[in-house]
């Protein structure tokens, strides 16, 4: 029986996917095989050695020390794509929000009401300095075009704009998804000159961290609009500040507030909801739950972070399954050591990503422990796990 422990509370649709006849699930238990998580600080979580894969329900991987987990031959999964839908119409919101000024008009009203004004009349006296332009036939540039990334430029020309979106890493099914009105940007300069709103949708790298700063503010329109509803990080709050006061920045959305930022004008703070609705929440746990059930039960990877995607049919009545360095000889070491053993080979596939490669063999018998052991012993070998049919 495999043991799951979650760090956070869970989908109850995604611990169903988990059966209580080959899965022990629960937050108190040690030993574990597999641990489920959400928002949980791992950067100091003790590894047991059982330990074998990690599945986070939710894009974001920065919770977990993903290095750490890869050294150690624990595999790391996310789940992309199962919020974008919660993440879309919150950006829709978030156009609309930082046009209309619903928010300030709104807290506004309030204020009225309680210094015992007819609100209906200051209402009519008073709405002007809440006027905002209307989406329609302004320019939108979507930076990163990924599940999410898509579906708001796919959306946003429905609402009567013209989107240009910018991914130098465009998969072939965001291309294929992407509308035939979005125009390819060619480099961010394009989208920083000619977009009236602006919303980024990348994740949080090295090369990606304060791509929002003083330097490209100056490159865009006056009066720009801009979302941030993917990582804090991802804008610099000093240089959006000073934009933000200057007029050449009219309002900046993000789903990432701070005590910084949240000082700033026409700052509109969002409480990180991007994936706060039931259908997201549920849709992640059930994606992070099946692909650690299919990692544990049968060796394949989807949707890891720090592995390649490997997935393969048995054709054996046992599977190995090798975490290993991306270093020559390593293939050859693990065939050798079979072949010494007089095993036969049925299948094999190996896949790497960066430094790391995953190598899956289906053998046609039984092998000792003795057997695992040597291959373990290989050079660049990180973990071995050897699973019966």
């Amino acid at each position: 029986m495999f043991r799951i422990k979650t760090l956070n509370k869970i989908s109850p649709a995604g611990l169903s996917v988990l059966e209580q006849s080959r899965f022990a699930v629960s937050s108190d238990l040690c030993d574990e095989d597999g641990v489920l998580v959400r928002s949980a600080d791992m950067h100091a979580y003790a590894f047991p050695d059982s330990l074998r894969a990690i599945a986070r329900a939710g894009a974001g991987t920065n919770n977990i020390p993903v290095d750490r987990c890869s050294e150690a031959g624990i595999v790391v999964f996310n789940t992309p794509g199962a919020n974008a839908n919660a993440v879309k119409e919150l950006a829709v919101c978030g156009l609309l929000l930082a046009s209309r000024k619903v928010v300030d008009g709104a807290a506004w009203v309030r204020t009225q009401a309680g210094m015992g004004a007819d609100v209906e009349q200051a209402v009519e006296k008073g709405k002007s300095q809440f006027v905002g332009p209307e989406l329609m036939g302004k320019t939108l540039g979507v930076v990163g075009l990924g599940a999410i990334g898509v579906q708001v430029a796919n959306i946003a020309t429905k609402l009567g704009m013209t989107v240009y979106g910018y991914d130098p890493f465009l998969s072939v099914d965001a291309a294929l998804s992407l509308s035939r009105l979005v125009h390819r940007a060619l480099d961010l300069e394009t989208i920083y000159k000619n977009c009236d709103y602006i919303t980024v949708h990348v994740p949080l790298t090295p090369d990606t961290r304060g791509m929002i700063c003083t330097d490209s503010i100056q490159m865009m329109k006056g009066g720009v609009r801009i979302l941030n509803l993917a990582r804090g990080g991802l804008v610099n709050d000093d240089d959006m500040l000073l934009a933000l006061e200057s007029g050449k920045v009219a309002a900046y959305v993000t789903d990432f507030p701070n005590n910084k930022i949240v000082q700033g004008k026409n700052v509109i703070p969002i409480p990180h909801l991007g994936a706060s609705s039931p259908e997201s929440e549920e849709n992640c746990a059930v994606m992070a739950a099946q692909q650690l059930r299919e990692y544990l039960e049968n060796g394949n990877i989807k949707n890891s972070v720090n592995l390649p995607t490997l997935e393969q049919e048995w054709s054996g009545i046992a599977r190995l399954c090798i975490i290993h360095r991306n270093i020559p000889g390593t293939i050859a070491g693990i065939t050798k050591v079979l072949s010494e053993e007089n095993v036969n080979v049925e299948n094999m596939t190996n896949k790497s990503k960066k430094d790391y490669a995953y190598t899956v063999v289906d053998i046609n018998a039984k092998i000792k422990d003795l057997v695992v052991d040597e291959i373990r012993a290989i050079d660049g070998v990180l973990r071995v796990r050897f699973l019966s049919h």
